[in-house]
């Protein structure tokens, strides 16, 4: 079985993974969310450049973990991208989960699809944060209004360092065994950077007829696909 590291994006922290932790779990799994730095219950700590790599990084030698499968939704696909080949042979698979995917050089602001200038107006606007969406944005992404409501009361400032901090790739994404889960109400298609690693042999695309935040909409099937992956990895003999 694989140990996960669970790593959701903006805003949120560990406890957004507490469904999808417990399913894999039950599937014999370990499964250990993370909170990155400045965010939920880590808001006090201080971030900077590739502070949230680093936490990535660090967690899977904390835990002393092989056979690792990490787990970026959203934004934290951009610091777990960078994380996954900083570690090694321990990484057994890295799972871009309807995520933004790291680009040598550029930031999740650089890359907006508003431009560059558009996103940092935004940052400037909460002091040098980002700040959360609103119930009223939440629609139509397949979310009830508890679910929404669990979101939005547990979601911080995000710290505007760590979006305007440009990725360091040392080989080309595509090398990388990887998944990508692409969820279907927030677009029918990848992101044109995802659907040109999409052509890599090493990468696979998965649907969910759901919204950008599966964790909460569909915690048990997302648990599936991730248990899934694993399964077929090993028989399959991949690595």
């Amino acid at each position: 079985m694989a140990d996960f590291i669970l790593v959701a994006g903006a805003w949120l922290g560990s406890w957004a993974w507490e469904d999808v932790a417990a399913e894999l779990r039950a599937a014999g799994h370990g499964a250990h969310p993370l909170t990155l730095s400045g965010l939920a219950d880590k808001q006090h700590v201080a971030t900077g450049p590739q502070t949230h790599v680093q936490d990535v990084v660090d967690e899977v030698e904390r835990l002393g973990l092989r056979e690792v499968v990490l787990v970026g939704h959203s934004y934290a696909g951009i610091p777990v991208g960078q994380a996954a080949e900083r570690i090694g042979d321990r990484l057994s698979h890295v799972v871009f989960v309807d995520a933004n995917v790291p680009v040598d050089g550029e930031s999740f602001a650089s890359l907006w699809w508003q431009g560059e200038a558009a996103f940092e107006a935004q940052l400037a606007e909460g002091d040098g944060f980002w700040e959360p969406l609103n119930a009223a944005e939440f629609d139509g992404q397949g979310l009830d209004s508890e679910q929404v409501a669990r979101i939005a009361s547990g979601a911080t400032p995000h710290p505007g360092a760590t979006l305007t901090d440009p990725a360091v790739l040392e080989r080309p994404l595509g090398e990388l065994p990887a998944t990508y889960i692409k969820c279907l109400l927030d677009g029918d298609e990848p992101m044109e950077d995802v659907a040109d690693l999409l052509k890599s042999e090493r990468w696979r695309l998965v649907e969910m007829d759901t919204g950008h935040w599966p964790m909460f909409s569909q915690p048990r099937e997302l648990a599936r696909i991730l248990h899934a992956g694993v399964a077929r990895r090993e028989v399959g003999g991949q690595r």
